[in-house]
């Protein structure tokens, strides 16, 4: 048995999607527009929206966070798979990169299931806490801002509930965190969440080779 992991050859990465990406057409065209952005390698890979769908599927979440939309894919791709009771509160900054998402989720007919919150996350996290009536979140993404992963990490613990379960996107930081000389700021942050994720005996946590690392983890 091998005792290492593997980075992807190209053919590989293509095989792979070829006989297993399932991707709705609604989603591929999204994802096509983001595409011509110069900002596009912020968007998640088709592979990993159809991950957490199945991981959404799998756990029966109707209620989620999540943390950072960019154009709108993993929303949509989430909103895609909860029923039609199930909610996701999607948090962002920006009105302009979230209107071409908000087009594609009315398209989709499930703009109904997303209230999005354009604040500063840790604004709108702050608020959920404060709201006494609102349920404890199934499903957590978190995909934003890399300097702010600590105390995001933190709020989304305190608002989810036990057996739950939460993806946290780049976690490997494109390979930058294993170097300890690598004194940037959000490598640094990253280094450091990773650190306490594997002495934090609040949750159980695996670190996938997936895309740029992507960590899952589960509330006790």
């Amino acid at each position: 048995m091998a005792s290492k992991n593997y980075i992807l050859s190209p053919e590989i990465a293509d095989y792979i999607q070829s006989v297993s990406l399932r991707e709705p057409d609604i989603l591929q065209q999204l994802r096509t527009e983001t595409q011509k952005m110069p900002r596009a390698i912020m968007q998640v890979s088709p592979e990993l929206g159809q991950f957490m769908r199945l991981m959404i599927q799998l756990t029966c979440a109707k209620n989620i966070l999540e943390l950072g939309v960019f154009t709108g894919y993993s929303t949509l791709s989430m909103a895609l798979a909860i029923p039609e009771d199930g909610k996701i509160i999607a948090c962002d900054i920006s009105d302009e990169w979230t209107s071409i998402g908000r087009s594609y989720w009315k398209r989709a007919g499930i703009e109904h299931k997303i209230d999005l919150r354009l604040a500063p996350a840790l604004e709108t996290l702050e608020d959920l806490k404060q709201t006494t009536n609102a349920p404890l979140f199934d499903f957590i993404f978190l995909d934003a801002d890399k300097a702010n992963y600590g105390a995001y990490y933190e709020a989304c613990i305190e608002l989810m509930r036990p057996n739950g379960l939460m993806l946290i996107d780049n976690t490997l930081w494109d390979f930058k965190v294993a170097d300890p000389d690598i004194v940037d700021l959000e490598t640094n942050v990253i280094q450091k969440l990773n650190q306490r994720l594997s002495t934090d005996d609040r949750v159980d946590i695996s670190i996938l080779l997936f895309g740029d690392g992507l960590t899952i983890l589960r509330k006790r």
